[in-house]
């Protein structure tokens, strides 16, 4: 077993040992090997509100198992908590939690750790820094919020999402929209649909980095906490086998990653945190191609809300992820090792299937194509996303002219204004992570669900969306418009032409005149005006299609 934690240093090590010994530690106890118990909880994000629990039962796995579990903290933003104002942080929040991660463990030469985690960039954050460091690590997932009842109906955050428009509209009364958001929330746990959360929370299962069925719990469950307690002994029987987090996390496992969330119809959010897990790993690849070569030939095998008419308590009951992976294992590769000792072959061999509708066959999917696509064009030479499980049928193709807008405030005011018309093309650009440090467009796609012109306009960001979008909403645009991409040469009314099955989106221009028009504009990129973190994302970070990782 090799410790990191009992290198000699000399008279450093003493000091250290008597240090430990000051804070009441033993002899015994200070000759383990020392566990960091990687913890996100804070009291402002319901989906970590909970955590402090969960670490308890980490810490007593480890205990059991040999360890001295020592609990450190990193950065915890709720999306929705930080509700995508422009000074938008959330996704530069993964940077540094992977950055705080290194930090704490490299400087305390941890020998091993278990991160606990369950939103949006948290959990890749995490998945991010168990890459890099490469020494035995287990992720825990804290679970999706329970569902409530607004007027006798059960509802999920979807239903309150979808009423934003009604509301712009006057279709529905604004004290009711107010009474249904002071009860559909029910404490801790991940918004309970196919948002970044939960999607993030399958991949780390799906990756093997976490328990079986982990990312399918409720919040409220208590079997968490028995996942969390044997997390914690793995974390020990890897550091005892010589196991790190490379021999999980590998070109293979990635791959099965990206095949799951196409199956799962997994946030778009997922095009950004994957490639950076990759990237992290030492492992550089076209992932995006990869993306757009697999959601020709993986179906759609669940739909959970955005994407159907299920939720996560529906996926749960039917089986969870085990169950789905069970379905999906002829297109993955079921060598891969998970992290407690099995392939995840092994893993889901003997996974029950309660119900067929919710977890679909390969014979019989929710829709042949996948759940999320690749778009290329003269728009997007490296691609962009749109999540096509979320997208009516009639948008499939779509032909519009364009209303271009540099802030997602003004963008949304015009819509208030009803300057946005059927058959528009909404653009909205110098969102990206060099231009606006990854600024989402969800405000205005959220206003504009529910409304009747809803399927009938079309959305396209250099930007991200909260992985719950709908519609016809195309993201993360490469190269974005503020490091030249052709986004920035778009004016208002040039037709564009959207085509999903073709997997392509293009402008009506010749490329003469897209590099005529960026001649006459000044789209260099300047650092924004911001504070010193936001300055430090924006000139270091890589492009949307590589991860948005640091140089």
């Amino acid at each position: 077993m090799n410790q990191r934690s009992k290198l000699d240093f000399g008279i450093a090590s003493v000091k250290r040992d008597g240090i430990l010994m000051g804070l009441g530690y033993t002899r015994e106890e200070i000759r383990k090997p020392y566990i960091a118990v990687v913890n996100s909880w804070n009291e402002y994000n319901p989906g970590h509100i909970h955590l402090r629990e969960i670490a308890e039962r980490v810490k007593a796995g480890i205990r059991e198992a040999g360890g001295l579990p020592f609990e450190v903290v990193t950065t915890g933003l709720c999306d929705g908590m930080v509700l995508k104002d422009p000074r938008y942080i959330e996704l530069p929040s993964r940077n540094l939690i992977a950055d705080e991660v290194e930090l704490n463990v490299e400087a305390n030469m941890f020998d091993g750790m278990v991160l606990l985690s369950t939103c949006d960039s948290i959990v890749p954050g995490h998945l991010m820094a168990a890459a890099r460091l490469d020494i035995p690590a287990v992720v825990v997932t804290g679970g999706y919020m329970p569902h409530c009842f607004y007027r006798g109906h059960e509802i999920g955050l979807t239903e309150v999402s979808s009423s934003v428009g009604k509301v712009m509209e006057g279709k529905m009364p604004r004290g009711d929209f107010d009474d249904m958001v002071g009860c559909a929330h029910a404490g801790q746990g991940a918004c309970g649909s196919m948002t970044t959360a939960n999607s993030m929370c399958c991949i780390a299962e799906a990756l093997g980095m976490a328990m079986p069925n982990n990312s399918t719990t409720d919040a409220t469950n208590k079997r968490i906490g028995g996942m969390a307690y044997e997390a914690g002994r793995h974390v020990m029987r890897m550091l005892a086998a010589g196991i790190t987090t490379r021999a999980i996390i590998t070109e293979k496992a990635l791959e099965n990653a990206i095949i799951t969330d196409i199956a799962i119809g997994g946030s778009t959010n997922l095009l950004l945190h994957i490639p950076a897990i990759a990237t992290e790993a030492g492992i550089d690849r076209d992932w995006w191609k990869f993306f757009d070569e697999a959601s020709h030939r993986i179906p759609l095998l669940t739909g959970i809300a955005p994407n159907g008419k299920y939720y996560f308590k529906d996926f749960d009951a039917a089986g969870g992820m085990q169950a789905l992976l069970k379905n999906l294992m002829p297109k993955l590769h079921a060598d891969c090792l998970a992290i407690n000792g099995k392939t995840i072959g092994e893993n889901a061999a003997g996974a029950p299937i309660y119900n067929a509708e919710v977890i679909r066959s390969l014979d019989n999917p929710v829709i042949n194509d996948g759940g999320i696509a690749v778009l290329y064009g003269n728009i997007a030479p490296e691609g962009a996303i749109i999540k096509t499980a979320a997208v009516p049928e009639s948008m499939l193709r779509f032909v519009g002219g364009a209303k271009v807008f540099h802030d997602v405030d003004d963008a949304t005011a015009a819509l208030r204004r009803g300057d946005i018309t059927p058959g528009t093309v909404v653009v909205i650009r110098y969102l990206g992570p060099k231009g606006r440090f990854g600024t989402t467009a969800f405000t205005f796609q959220k206003e504009l669900a529910g409304m009747s012109i809803a399927d009938n306009v079309a959305i396209i960001t250099d930007g991200r969306f909260s992985g719950g979008t709908s519609g016809l909403s195309i993201g993360y645009v490469s190269p974005e418009a503020a490091v030249g991409g052709p986004l920035n040469a778009i004016a208002d009314g040039d037709i564009i032409h959207i085509d999903i099955p073709q997997r392509t989106l293009k402008v009506m221009l010749s490329d003469a005149e897209i590099k005529r028009r960026q001649a006459q504009v000044d789209w260099t990129f300047n650092v924004p005006n911001c504070r010193p973190f936001l300055r430090l994302f924006a000139r270091n970070v890589t492009s949307t299609a590589k991860g948005a990782t640091w140089y």
